[in-house]
């Protein structure tokens, strides 16, 4: 095992995967020349020419396009939104395209594409470049939805994703990439649909993913020394296909449950497990199933007013005291 950085964990997957397969290709705003625009992809151009490492125009739709063709022609393309903000432009291509090709070409075409880029808030970039964008795409039969955590899991799930033969919508904390963690040194590739356990726990189910997945981790061990409270912290990894077994069972467990994310609370993949909680686990829930997320309205730009929007380490702990009844 070694620590490295989430962007270097990305960076790994997708050579790794280039080397292993001609066919896979890259292409996407400012991926190559400028080493990317978050460096996510920085030494990729050098390393395998600009054949597969393609700058494209600020052209969102026609790119996407231009990969979902390459895919249903035989290639593997991976497609760098320079934040998912922007896929809304190349909507109708993931959706109508990607999604259902497979599908109306009766099982002719697949589409082997991998769609990725920095997700959600980061720090002063105004209500249209602060979207986390799951609940769209996970929304979609036809996509599968990744969202990892740690860097082990970009890592891993990423050369699954590429190696899919389905289209992946690949969402990255864009606040993750600094983030360290241990990689191992041999290949891993991850299930898509695996839940992992990121702590045990015996009191409360805390489901979360993302950017506020460390914040959580941090809220358990804080709650653990000050109040005695023990989270156990499932990640989903992937949110479609979402492993709801591995969080019915630990509800069973801890008979209590809260959903964080960084998303507005109305719909979304927050909602459809806390339906799913309350279907299959309901006689074992000694409290209501509550959510910790995003407040319901665009983002603001002034710092002041993005820190009270953006979901928060007490709003975290308010919502496990509450199902707990320490409030």
């Amino acid at each position: 095992m070694r620590e490295v950085r989430c962007r270097d964990a990305l960076r790994e997957a997708m050579a790794e995967e280039m080397r292993r397969d001609p066919n896979v290709f890259l292409l996407g705003e400012e991926v190559g020349h400028y080493q990317g625009a978050y460096k996510v992809t920085q030494g990729l151009l050098e390393e395998f020419g600009e054949r597969r490492v393609i700058d494209t125009p600020i052209a969102e739709a026609g790119f996407a396009g231009v990969a979902v063709g390459a895919a249903m022609a035989g290639l593997r393309p991976i497609v760098e939104f320079m934040t998912w903000n922007f896929s809304l432009v190349a909507f109708d291509q993931i959706v109508n395209n990607a999604a259902k090709m497979y599908q109306m070409s009766a099982g002719q075409f697949p589409v082997p594409v991998v769609f990725r880029g920095p997700n959600a808030s980061a720090r002063q970039v105004g209500s249209q470049h602060s979207h986390a964008v799951e609940a769209f795409y996970a929304n979609v039969p036809g996509l599968i939805v990744c969202y990892p955590s740690t860097p082990r899991d970009a890592k891993g799930l990423l050369k699954t994703a590429i190696r899919c033969d389905d289209p992946v919508v690949f969402l990255e904390g864009e606040t993750l990439y600094n983030v360290k963690g241990e990689v191992p040194d041999e290949e891993e590739l991850i299930e898509f649909g695996k839940a992992r356990v990121s702590r045990e726990g015996t009191d409360v189910t805390v489901v979360v993913w993302g950017r506020p997945h460390p914040m959580v981790l941090k809220v358990a061990e804080e709650m653990a020394a000050d109040e005695g409270v023990s989270c156990e912290v499932i990640d989903p990894r992937t949110l479609r296909p979402l492993d709801h077994e591995a969080i019915v069972a630990s509800v069973k467990k801890t008979n209590r449950c809260v959903v964080v994310h960084e998303h507005w609370p109305y719909g979304g993949p927050g909602a459809e497990i806390v339906d799913r909680v309350q279907r299959e686990a309901f006689d074992h829930l000694d409290a209501p199933v509550l959510r910790a997320t995003n407040l319901d309205v665009p983002m603001p730009y002034a710092a002041h007013l993005e820190s009270e929007v953006i979901v928060t380490e007490a709003r975290i702990r308010a919502a496990i005291r509450k199902v707990c009844y320490l409030d």
